[in-house]
C-alpha cells in the first residue's frame, strides 16, 4: 500500500523528534502519543459513532430528510473531506472502498434473514439496507488501513499470505452458509490459533519498536468495536431481534463475530502491505 504523505505526516514527525531526559518522561510521552495516534487512527469511526448518537438524541422527528439519509450524506462527506484534505490517502480509500462494498453485500443478506434490522425509513437503500451500513464496515477498514501507517506496523512469523487469504474466505462464507449449514465458527478460531500463534504484530509508538501477539492485538480491537456496537445499537443505526421490546446490550456471542470479522479486515489490509520487513526497524523521524 502507498504510503503518500497526509496532513499528519509532519506532525507525526514533529511529535516523534521530542526528546526528555528522565525515563519516566520518556514512558509517559510513548503512552500519551501512542493514545494520540490511536485517537487519530479512529478519526473516520469516532466521527461516524458521534454522528450516530447525536443524530439519536438530537434530530428531529418531523426532518424533511430521515435520519439514515442524513448519515449517509454525512459519512460520504466526511470521506471526501478526508481526501481533499489529505487527512487519508488514496491507497487507503481504495481500501476502504472494498470494506464499504464486502460489508454492503454482508447485511443485503443478513438483513433478508432477520440478523438485524434498520428499523428507521431511509430513500438511499439498497433493498432493506441504507448505504449507511456500509461507512460503518468502512469505518473498520479505515481504522486498520491508517494504523498501519501510522504506527509503522509489520508483521514477524506470519503464516503465507495465501494460507490467511483461505482462512478470510472460509470465515466470510462461514457468515453466510451457517444460516443451512453447521456453523464451523469454532473450528474456524482453532486455524486461527494455529496458523497465528506465532505471529507478532510490531509497531512504533514512539522511537522504539514495540510488539504484541497477534492474536491479543485482534481481541483487543474487537473489544472496541463490540463497546462501539453497543453505542450504535443504544442510538438505533441497527437494532437485533432481542432488542425489539428495548434495547439492552449485545451480546458476547458477537465479540466473537467480530473477531473473525477483524480476520478478513486484517487479510484485507495486509495484501495491501506485502513488503513489511522480517524484522523492527528504528524509526525514521522523517518518514511520512
Amino acid at each position: 500500500m502507498s504510503s503518500a504523505p497526509t496532513r499528519f505526516a509532519q506532525i507525526r514527525a514533529n511529535l516523534e523528534r521530542l526528546e526528555f531526559r528522565h525515563p519516566w518522561q520518556r514512558t509517559l510521552y510513548e503512552f500519551l502519543l501512542f493514545g494520540f495516534k490511536q485517537a487519530w487512527a479512529c478519526l473516520f469511526g469516532g466521527l461516524m459513532l458521534a454522528l450516530l448518537v447525536g443524530t439519536h438524541v438530537f434530530y428531529p422527528d418531523d426532518a424533511a430528510l430521515a435520519r439514515y439519509d442524513f448519515l449517509t450524506l454525512a459519512a460520504l462527506s466526511i470521506q471526501v473531506a478526508m481526501l481533499v484534505l489529505c487527512l487519508e490517502t488514496w491507497a487507503e480509500a481504495k481500501v476502504i472502498l472494498v470494506f464499504h462494498i464486502v460489508g454492503t453485500i454482508m447485511e443485503l443478506f443478513k438483513t433478508a434473514n432477520g440478523s438485524w434490522i434498520y428499523p428507521e425509513p431511509s430513500l438511499i437503500r439498497i433493498g432493506d439496507v441504507p448505504l449507511l451500513s456500509g461507512f460503518m464496515y468502512a469505518a473498520v477498514g479505515s481504522y486498520i488501513a491508517r494504523i498501519w501507517r501510522i504506527f509503522d506496523m509489520h508483521l514477524t512469523g506470519a503464516p503465507p499470505l495465501w494460507a490467511a487469504g483461505v482462512l478470510a474466505a472460509a470465515i466470510y462464507v462461514n457468515f453466510f452458509a451457517h444460516h443451512w449449514l453447521p456453523d464451523i465458527r469454532w473450528a474456524l478460531f482453532a486455524a486461527t490459533a494455529l496458523l497465528f500463534w506465532h505471529t507478532r504484530i510490531w509497531f512504533t509508538p514512539w522511537k522504539t519498536p514495540r510488539w504484541m501477539p497477534l492474536l491479543v492485538g485482534w481481541l483487543l480491537v474487537a473489544l472496541f468495536i463490540w463497546f462501539a456496537e453497543n453505542l450504535g445499537t443504544f442510538a438505533r443505526a441497527w437494532t437485533y431481534p432481542d432488542q425489539s421490546a428495548g434495547w439492552q446490550m449485545v451480546g458476547l456471542a458477537k465479540l466473537g463475530s467480530w473477531y473473525l470479522l477483524m480476520i478478513i479486515s486484517f487479510v484485507l489490509v495486509w495484501s495491501g502491505n506485502r513488503t513489511e520487513q522480517s524484522a523492527p526497524r528504528q524509526i525514521n523521524n522523517t518518514a511520512p
